[in-house]
């Protein structure tokens, strides 16, 4: 039976425009940026040497979509956006902005009868108790520095 190597695949021979080559000429030798935009930059001046993915994967220790993905995005967008990063999500947000005011609005209220003031392990419990939030001592401190509520 007969086996396609992805060196058989037809390739597209990338060849930089000179004033992209000369940008990342100059990116790799100064700078202080990413590894990242040095490890695509590297890619694409590789690929204008007319290496091969096998030869780039071993040398710079990254996979074929890799090379893939630099390719491409400089043949539709750029030798700039070839080196940027894809925006990433992020992890989903917990609270909303009514959650951060119930917790402002708990701090800046009286403390509990037998309680001199607040304090982050109370405000947890009471805020799982009475509003049915769930959050740690961490977020909460970070939220009250972040809007400047001093629990003292």
């Amino acid at each position: 039976m007969w086996k396609l190597n992805h060196e058989d695949m037809p390739k597209i021979n990338l060849k930089l425009k000179p004033k992209d080559r000369e940008f990342l000429i100059n990116l790799t030798k100064t700078g202080s940026r990413p590894s990242k935009e040095f490890e695509r930059a590297y890619i694409l001046l590789a690929l204008d040497k007319g290496k091969t993915n096998t030869e780039i994967t071993d040398f710079y220790n990254v996979s074929r979509i890799t090379i893939w993905r630099v390719k491409n995005k400089y043949l539709n967008s750029g030798v700039e956006e070839a080196l940027k990063d894809e925006p990433r999500s992020g992890q989903p947000v917990k609270r909303d902005d009514k959650d951060n005011a119930d917790i402002i609005a708990m701090v800046c209220s009286d403390a509990p009868d037998g309680r001199s003031r607040w304090t982050l392990r109370l405000l947890e419990k009471t805020l799982k108790e009475q509003n049915g939030i769930t959050t740690n001592r961490e977020s909460i401190r970070l939220l009250l520095k972040k809007t400047n509520v001093n629990l003292g």
